[in-house]
């Protein structure tokens, strides 16, 4: 066998050579063995970064990193081999509590959904931390029980472990202080290998496009669902991504308990859901049917999960997996209680009239995160009762004694910053803005262009 020289691989990439799928697997190989240094990590994610790769690298660099870990193999659960196993990942945004009512609502209409979630990044809001404001939920079930949850209930909502792609998690520490977190190859590869090793049959992106996303505008947002569209297309998994807008708050909340209480209440009465946080989350729920082949027609699909929504099978599913998950029994119906949010309560006014025009929505984020919400540092523990409510939307007038929002908050001064923070977030006008849909575009396999080299300042 060869001698390894990870300088070589390095090398060719660096010259913009397609390597081989032995190639990039070996290199993976050293990257979870440590016999790839942190220093050729950097040299080899910087030539990516420069010269970007073709869907079959990115497919190989993906499955290389699913393999450095543990694979769900359902199969050893009871499932069938094609048994509609799907998930939906995020790249993430604010007030964006979509997967707490996707999954439940799939689950409801005949899918599985296996779903591992992230913790909050930056200023976006993290699934993990939300339900970890319930009291009793486990989010590291052991394998078997993470399966039998599955397969009973119809959805588990965990957190990534260890063992799952561990190459990417050294990957991306490297990437994250290196300059080179923005490329679209690697960016996909990390997503994708940590869904893949979930064992789906099929995965729903949801694409965040705007101010308040990590993609700011529609082209960037457009290469990177091409991109995750075509390696996993290559890699044998059937993706479709939506590009959905983050310029404004998804829903009325921004936080953790607050997120939480807006779930159950979307659940439980969908007749007063902030509209666009149902059209995206039903959005997303009837391409996950037809993706994994729960139904056919795009029709069907949209009246099956209204149905399961509007009928409150979907709320039935989401208090059973909080109970097998060791949640409360009766949260959906007491959720409040079991909920505290923080004692200080400041409506945030403006003191003038007009329509809400537009919105920082990643300083209302941050906002957010400096209540206690988020983490400015990844050992940071989370305050899960802060956070803002009843923020109104883009389009809604407001007088000068109108809240735009509520904040929750542990102390006065917080507060106060926090209301500062929104004030200074929020532009109003003497007339309301042009509707912008919240879902700006579907991408299949058939539509997706040709994988794009790195984000950087020459190609923006």
């Amino acid at each position: 066998m060869a001698t390894f020289l990870p300088q070589e691989i390095i090398r060719l990439k660096r010259d913009g050579v397609a390597l081989t799928e032995a190639q990039i697997d070996r290199f993976v190989k050293g990257i979870a063995d440590n016999s790839v240094t942190d220093a050729q990590i950097a040299a080899f994610a910087m030539a990516v970064f420069l010269n970007g790769m073709t869907a079959g690298e990115g497919a190989a660099l993906t499955l290389a990193m699913r393999d450095s870990g543990d694979v769900m193999d359902w199969t050893r659960f009871g499932f069938d081999v094609d048994a509609p196993i799907v998930d939906k990942h995020s790249t993430g945004g604010v007030g964006d509590k979509v997967s707490l009512m996707l999954a439940p609502i799939v689950a409801a209409c005949g899918g599985f959904v296996p779903m591992i979630s992230g913790r909050g990044l930056g200023h976006s809001g993290g699934t993990l931390d939300k339900l970890e404001a319930v009291p009793g939920y486990d989010p590291y079930p052991p394998t078997d029980r993470f399966a039998a949850i599955t397969r009973d209930v119809g959805c588990a909502i965990i957190g990534q472990t260890g063992q799952l792609a561990p190459a990417d998690k050294r990957f991306y520490a490297v990437r994250d202080v290196t300059g080179t977190v923005e490329s679209v190859p690697l960016i996909t590869a990390s997503i994708l290998s940590k869904k893949l090793a979930a064992g789906l049959n099929a995965l729903v992106m949801d694409v965040k496009v705007g101010n308040g996303a990590f993609m700011a505008t529609l082209e960037d947002g457009r290469r990177l669902a091409d991109s995750i569209v075509a390696v996993a297309g290559a890699a044998g998994t059937p993706v479709t991504a939506l590009l959905t807008d983050m310029n404004e708050v998804l829903g009325r909340t921004a936080g953790n308990a607050v997120e939480m209480l807006e779930a159950v209440e979307f659940l439980r009465n969908p007749a007063v859901a902030e509209p666009r946080l149902r059209e995206v989350t039903l959005a997303l729920a009837a391409h996950m049917l037809m993706l994994s082949g729960v139904v056919s027609a795009p029709d069907d699909a949209a009246a099956r999960v209204a149905g399961a929504l509007d009928g409150g099978a979907a709320a039935e599913v989401f208090a059973r997996m909080i109970a097998a998950q060791g949640g409360p029994a009766d949260f959906v119906e007491r959720a409040a209680a079991h909920l505290p949010l923080a004692p200080v309560v400041l409506p945030v006014t403006l003191g003038r009239a007009g329509f809400i025009a537009a919105m920082d929505t990643r300083a209302i984020g941050m906002a957010v995160v400096a209540l206690g919400g988020g983490r400015t540092d990844p050992a940071q523990a989370v305050d899960h009762g802060v956070g803002l409510c009843d923020v109104r939307g883009c389009g809604t007038y407001v007088s000068a004694d109108d809240p735009v929002a509520i904040v929750h908050a542990r102390s006065d001064a917080a507060a106060a910053d926090a209301a500062a923070a929104v004030r200074n977030a929020v532009r109003l006008s003497a007339t309301a803005p042009v509707p912008v849909p919240v879902v700006a575009a579907t991408i299949s396999g058939a539509d997706a262009g040709p994988v794009a080299p790195a984000v950087t300042g020459a190609n923006r």
